[in-house]
């Protein structure tokens, strides 16, 4: 997409603080961090959400098992941690480029907000 700043961060035409990156997802510290650990995995390709995500496609799995990964190795998978995805503007969803927040590192409350 051409004006989606997440398809920009996987065309390295935008900087971030990459994470982790393979051929089918890209990690990397959000910019405005909401615990101590806060990074945002995006699929490599562009899909506005998940309705948008086809019947039979693999990205939120890869996605999940990257998340678990990711906790591991940012020290957050015994403690407890939030995979987050907003979906519409209403729940809070800025950027129309599927996207899911790993967040840990503090105690979070429920319900969210």
């Amino acid at each position: 997409m051409e004006d989606c700043i997440f398809c920009k961060i996987c065309g390295k035409e935008i900087p971030a603080e990459i994470v982790h990156e393979d051929e089918k997802a890209i990690a990397f510290k959000d910019i405005d961090p909401q615990a101590p650990v806060h990074l945002l995995i995006i699929p490599t390709k562009h899909y506005d959400g998940i309705m948008n995500v086809p019947a039979g496609n693999d990205i939120v799995a890869h996605i999940h098992t990257l998340a678990i990964k990711l906790a591991l190795r940012f020290g957050i998978a015994d403690t407890g941690f939030r995979i987050v995805t907003n979906c519409g503007s209403q729940a809070g969803q800025s950027v129309n480029h599927l996207h899911f927040h790993l967040l840990g590192g503090r105690s979070f409350k429920w319900p969210p907000g």
